[in-house]
């Protein structure tokens, strides 16, 4: 459960009540006007809203006994939530009265029952007593005015060994399938999040006529993921009236949770009030106003800010929604113009004539939903684990019953019932890029590989293709980055909580390799570098593409001019300069880039000053020197351990970044010692030191400071070259 800050709370009631009287004539307070928080938790929003109807005590009687709601499905904050609103009313009226409208039920069970549009559920998760079924009752015979409050976030346990499964919505969910997601232009939209259920629910509950005010995740005003959202509420809804608070960790590394986030997450708060009117929506569209909080304010200025202020008082700005339902940032640019990097029409198209994208394949890095046991930077270690998850799946198939140390998951359980098995074979054993210069081994089996993603279109076990190109997919809520790998990817190679989408020079099918590079797109950089007067096609080849295109990924430019499209559509890519020679100098850059990325193993090792002092106390008590690894950009040094640290590194081997973060942070984040978080693999695999792999990391660091430094310098030569 998540406390909601009071002033969040007050705020939103007085926004809801301020949108009442704008467009209906009534307050929140006024006979008829039905209030329904469908997820109260202790009842803070109930009990703040008691507190607003101070004063005006017959009006506040009436409210209490017949116009006010609240459900929740937890049964100890359900006790709290009656203690809470019924001490507070006792309060206010100096009299004790029972707060009857607090329902005990799932509210995303109660579906169909008010209205008769989207099916009916016969049995409620809450009808545990009589009285309380006479309260479900009485609630769905209301038309409910407002809906208020702040809905759970996280539909997902966090293992599927954990006996707390969440409960599956199939009304609620086939609505959200029926309109966000047939709405949607993402690649992969699961928008099943329990706050986007309680979005779809409250806006199927609310009345013709009625307000909507949630405190949420805040992706739904510009997540690709939620453009079918978005779309969604410009034919539902007459107005929405966001207040973004940002907080958005992942999506600005600057940021902490627990200093800049109203709610101390690592994802962004939003508040949004949406207005209904009859009649309006649909024939109008949405009219969408927006007002956000300096990005660095902290979460105590945000608080005390709400505290001292109303919806009414605020400067909203009215933005425009596009064609693709993008709410912020955009951007008249000619982004559409240029040429798809690559596109779904593309990949599922066989004529070649339809293949207008540079890429035909493409696809998410392989999702192991397993990463402790089947990655591993020790060959050998590697194959102990899969050896011992093998073992304990054989004995759940033999015996018919789960052993607890497997990882399971859903995949791997429809397996066990397919009755599907696998021997351990150490052929299987592939290098892989977990994440940016961070090349471990994977076990590359289609048994304990949840979701192989693009894999069966890579090169094949142990091969090494010419490369691939990494980007950010643009559902993700990551910074943009580009990289190429020479082997594996995984999924979230780009960073945790973010997928990664993998482009491939060639594609492997049944009948052997192929170029991934489209026909369309060579005969269309060909067409346009012709040279001279006669416009005989230039001379270029599909490899000269692939390098091409990487350097326009890294184009400086290219990446501010169109950052806000990167964070919502596929890349597209313009073509620089008219001349062969233009095209040759960008492809030229791009090749020079994928040599450094790609072998980075073994290029040349920056000239680090390595300083080593010895950790007498860690040696006195017979124990490795510390485990650190922690750079000082300022300083140009890199702390390995207590013993050694690195230095003469230039301030410019940080600038190199990926995402949020340094190529040389990337490798040191990925070889800290940490406790698995597998209880199994905590307690008998558990074997990674700094120590047994200390030489091996410090070339690394050196070799990566070497690719860092040169990248900028080719980097800095794209921002000034040939357009």
């Amino acid at each position: 459960m998540v406390y909601t800050p009071n002033e969040i709370v007050r705020f939103m009631i007085d926004g809801a009540d301020w949108l009442c009287e704008k467009h209906f004539g009534r307050n929140l307070i006024d006979r008829d006007v039905e209030i329904l928080d469908p997820a109260t938790g202790t009842g803070t929003f109930v009990c703040e809203l008691l507190e607003h109807f101070r004063g005006q005590p017959k009006k506040l009687e009436r409210k209490y006994r017949e116009e006010l709601h609240a459900n929740e499905v937890a049964i100890l904050p359900y006790y709290v939530a009656n203690l809470n609103i019924e001490s507070t009313y006792a309060a206010i009226t100096g009299q004790y009265e029972e707060f009857a409208n607090l329902c005990f039920v799932d509210t995303l069970d109660n579906v169909g029952l008010h209205t008769a549009a989207h099916g009916s559920t016969a049995d409620l998760f809450g009808s545990v007593s009589e009285e309380n079924v006479a309260r479900i009752k009485r609630q769905n015979s209301r038309k409910i005015s407002v809906i208020i409050g702040n809905p759970p976030y996280n539909a997902n346990q966090a293992n599927e060994n954990d006996n707390n499964k969440n409960r599956e919505y199939p009304a609620i969910d086939a609505r959200i399938k029926q309109t966000y997601i047939a709405q949607s232009t993402a690649q992969k939209t699961k928008l099943y999040d329990m706050y986007a259920r309680f979005f779809r629910w409250a806006s199927d509950r609310l009345a013709a006529d009625g307000v909507l005010a949630f405190v949420t995740n805040r992706s739904f005003i510009d997540s690709r993921t939620f453009d079918g959202f978005r779309k969604t509420v410009g034919s539902e809804f007459a107005e929405a009236w966001v207040l973004d608070l940002g907080g958005d960790v992942r999506a600005n590394p600057k940021l902490s949770g627990t200093r800049h986030n109203v709610f101390g997450i690592q994802t962004g708060v939003a508040i949004g009030f949406f207005v209904k009117r009859q009649g309006v929506a649909g024939r109008r569209g949405c009219r969408v106003f927006y007002a956000r909080r300096p990005e660095m304010e902290t979460a105590e200025e945000k608080l005390a800010w709400l505290g001292n202020t109303r919806a009414s008082m605020l400067a909203f700005e009215e933005v425009r929604p596009d064609a693709k339902a993008n709410w912020l940032n955009e951007a008249s640019n000619g982004f559409d113009d240029l040429m798809p990097l690559m596109s779904k029409a593309a990949k599922a198209a066989d004529r070649p004539g339809q293949q207008a994208a540079i890429f035909k394949a493409f696809g998410f890095g392989v999702s192991t939903n397993r990463d402790e046991w089947v990655y591993d930077d020790s060959a050998e270690s590697l194959a102990r684990k899969v050896k011992f998850l093998l073992a304990g799946y054989s004995a759940s198939m033999d015996q018919g019953v789960l052993d607890p140390t497997v990882k399971w998951s859903r995949n791997l359980k429809r397996r066990l019932e397919q009755r599907r098995t696998e021997a351990f074979d150490a052929e299987r054993i592939a290098p892989a890029l977990y994440r940016p210069y961070c090349k471990t081994h994977v076990y590359d089996s289609p048994l304990l590989i949840d979701e192989a993603g693009i894999r069966e279109s890579l090169a094949p076990l142990q091969g090494q293709n010419l490369g691939h190109i990494v980007v950010t997919d643009p559902t993700a809520q990551k910074p943009w980055m580009s990289c190429a790998v020479a082997h594996i990817p995984d999924l979230h190679f780009v960073g945790a909580a973010a997928g990664g989408i993998c482009l491939p020079f060639q594609r492997v099918e049944p009948s052997g390799t192929a170029d991934n590079i489209t026909g369309w797109a060579l005969k269309q950089f060909q067409q346009h570098y012709a040279p001279g007067k006669g416009r005989k096609p230039a001379a270029i080849s599909k490899q000269a593409i692939f390098h091409y295109v990487y350097a326009v990924l890294h184009d400086p430019v290219y990446r501010e001019k169109y950052a806000q499209n990167l964070k919502r559509d596929f890349p597209r890519i313009p073509l620089y300069g008219s001349t062969p020679a233009h095209f040759e100098q960008w492809a030229a850059w791009g090749a020079e880039l994928m040599a450094l990325h790609i072998g980075y193993e073994a290029v040349a090792p920056w000239p680090v000053v390595r300083t080593d002092t010895p950790d007498t106390k860690a040696r006195a008590a017979g124990q490795a020197p510390k485990c650190i690894l922690k750079s000082l950009p300022d300083e140009g040094r890199i702390v390995v351990d207590s013993e050694t640290v690195l230095a003469g590194i230039p301030a410019a081997a940080w600038s190199y970044r990926l995402g949020n973060r340094s190529a040389l942070d990337w490798v040191l984040d990925q070889h800290k010692e940490r406790k698995p978080k597998d209880p199994t693999i905590r307690e008998k695999f558990d074997s990674y030191r700094l120590k047994d792999h200390k030489p091996r990391v410090v070339d690394l660091l050196a070799r990566v400071a070497r690719v860092s430094v040169e990248t900028v310098r080719i980097v800095q030569a794209l921002k000034d070259g040939p357009r």
